[in-house]
Parts: structure tokens; sequence; C-alpha cells
């Protein structure tokens, strides 16, 4: 004899409605099987990204403030040279930095000395970055709390004073 369980599923009973061998086998493993999984992930094109969109149509998200042509790589380089020439001990003179592995390049020269906003130290730079296309020549200015690392908080592009 077969009794409904719910959601299409049934199990065979006996005499005594106690579920037979091979059934109470199947249903024990599936349960076992089934019991503790559970999978939870981001379906990429649902998560909304306003990063450069690329010519396959798929956007793909900036690694750095400064310019879409760097990668992971050259944004860590460049980060080192952000946080020595924003130090505010340090000498004020530009900073450069590079990747020969892909040809990525670039200097912050600080601008004016630190100043606090919003419990953090800031300091307005002009920066340059130097690759494949064009260069790019930005103005912006970054900020840091009491021993954090460094953030770029607003880029523009760079325009000579008159």
């Amino acid at each position: 004899m077969t009794k409904p369980v719910g959601f299409g599923v049934y199990r065979t009973l006996g005499r005594g409605g106690e579920i037979r061998g091979a059934a109470a086998g199947v249903v024990a493993l599936a349960t076992l099987a089934l019991g503790g999984c559970g999978m939870s992930f981001q379906i990429a094109s649902l998560v909304p990204d306003d990063g450069p969109e690329t010519t396959s149509g798929v956007r793909v998200k900036a690694v750095s403030p400064l310019s879409p042509e760097l990668g992971a790589e050259d944004w860590r380089r460049a980060k080192g040279a952000l946080a020595l020439a924003l130090d505010p001990q340090g000498s004020g003179a530009a900073v450069s930095w590079d990747n020969p592995d892909s040809a990525m390049k670039g200097t912050f020269k600080p601008l004016g000395g630190p100043f606090v906003k919003n419990d953090e130290i800031c300091r307005v730079f002009h920066a340059t970055v130097t690759g494949p296309t064009s260069p790019v020549s930005v103005r912006g200015t970054g900020c840091r709390p009491s021993g954090g690392d460094w953030s770029i908080k607003d880029v523009r592009p760079w325009k000579k004073p008159a």
C-alpha cells in the first residue's frame, strides 16, 4: 500500500504502517544526502555593477578610480606610491610607480599641505597614468583614518591652472 506524504512524495507501507526495507533505505539515504545540503551564491547578471562595459557587453568593475586600464597589480603598486606621496611627514615631492609586466606607470604629486576632514587626514594630489592608450591626468583627494590606509575620495580630470 502507498500513502501520500506530501509534495508528490509517496511511501510504501507494510501491514502495520511501517516503511518497507528497500523503501526505508532510499528514504534514509535521501534524507542524509539532502538534509544538510545548501548553497548560496550571487548570480552576476542580476547584481548591478557600475563598471565600464567591454565589447562583449559584460560590465567589468574598475580596479582603480584613476583609470579603467589599471589592473590589480598596477593598482597595488600605485597605492604604495600614493601613500608615500601623501604622507604628511613626506617631502612633498612627486612619487613614481611602474609595472614592467603591464607597461603601466604613473606619478602622484601632493598639492598643498595635509588637512583634516571628517576625522581623517586628507591631501589633494595630481596623478598621471601612462599606458597603452593616451595618458590620464587627474586631480583628486586622498584621505586616511588615523593609522589606516589611504583611499581616494574624489577624482576629476586635471585642468592646468591658467
